[in-house]
């Protein structure tokens, strides 16, 4: 149930159970926001130099243009000794499984020593909110939720980025536990260290990506299922986090702003972009995708 070359592909589309759009976006706040080491390249000249106030100002903007586009904001606060807690697609992996009406989460086992003691406010989090909740057991190795792993809209089936902080054998348990179909997509540029970085999609036969990053069997995959691929140009991506955007329904793209031919390429493909600033975010190596948590 990985495919890793467009010549294993043996189901279409609809062949995929269809899952229901989650509604509503989880949310962790800024409040101990900081970049206090560097475990990725983007955090290498910006240890200290986070503008909090700023930092908060942005995040509440993003929160507030959530609650504009009618997706329900649910808030965590970020604990002390946790700056990067705020990147909440990172920790968790949630799914609805359509066959037995299951709402759940896959706990993250986070690649960077910094972040494991993330995770269990995540887990008391979605335990409160009535989610089965599954742990990967530890010869799965790295898996860090939907920072690599994301969702085919609309039906059961993941994109798996792998090579940084999540390992292919972590989708082989991930596949197994949730009796899922994983496309895996090898990343090999540490500035793409998460999926997320370089591929963000935007609806069922849509996709926004950085080719740079995907080698031909990837390049090969993703044609496969999207009938449109809007490409970002490199400096966008490198610098501006271009890819990690985020189509919450379909239309609307929140995209960091200055993004200028990416949020033009968008609207060619009939997009709706809305930037937003994350500037202080990007110090740290993450932009709107990393931002937030959808969930049913």
């Amino acid at each position: 149930m990985i495919y890793q070359t467009p010549d294993a592909i043996d189901f279409r589309l609809s062949d995929v159970p269809s899952i229901p759009p989650p509604q509503r976006v989880l949310l962790t706040t800024p409040t101990h926001f900081d970049v206090q080491y560097v475990i990725n390249p983007h955090m290498a000249e910006h240890v200290g130099s986070v503008d909090t106030d700023t930092a908060h100002d942005q995040w509440t903007a993003l929160r507030d243009t959530y609650a504009d586009l009618g997706v329900d904001p649910e808030i965590l606060e970020g604990a002390e000794d946790l700056p990067d807690m705020v990147f909440c697609a990172n920790q968790t992996l949630p799914y609805y499984d359509p066959r037995n009406d299951e709402k759940g989460v896959v706990l993250s086992r986070m690649h960077a020593a910094e972040r494991q003691q993330e995770v269990p406010h995540y887990r008391e989090h979605f335990e409160s909110m009535g989610y089965t909740v599954h742990t990967l057991p530890e010869e799965a190795g790295d898996f860090e939720g939907m920072g690599d792993a994301i969702w085919h809209p609309g039906r059961y089936l993941l994109w798996g980025g792998y090579g940084f902080r999540t390992g292919l054998d972590a989708y082989r348990h991930v596949a197994d536990l949730l009796n899922v179909r994983v496309i895996a997509l090898e990343l090999d540029d540490p500035d793409f260290y998460h999926l997320d970085t370089c591929f963000s999609v935007l609806n069922a036969r849509s996709v926004l990506i950085y080719p740079g990053v995907f080698d031909d069997k990837s390049r090969a995959l993703i044609d496969h299922f999207f009938n449109t691929v809007v490409e970002a140009p490199e400096q966008e991506a490198r610098d501006l986090f271009a890819c990690n955007a985020h189509c919450p329904d379909g239309t609307h793209v929140l995209i960091q702003d200055g993004c200028d031919t990416t949020i033009k390429r968008l609207e060619d493909a009939g997009f709706t972009p809305i930037p937003v600033e994350t500037s202080e975010f990007l110090k740290a190596g993450g932009s709107v995708f990393c931002m937030k948590q959808m969930i049913w």
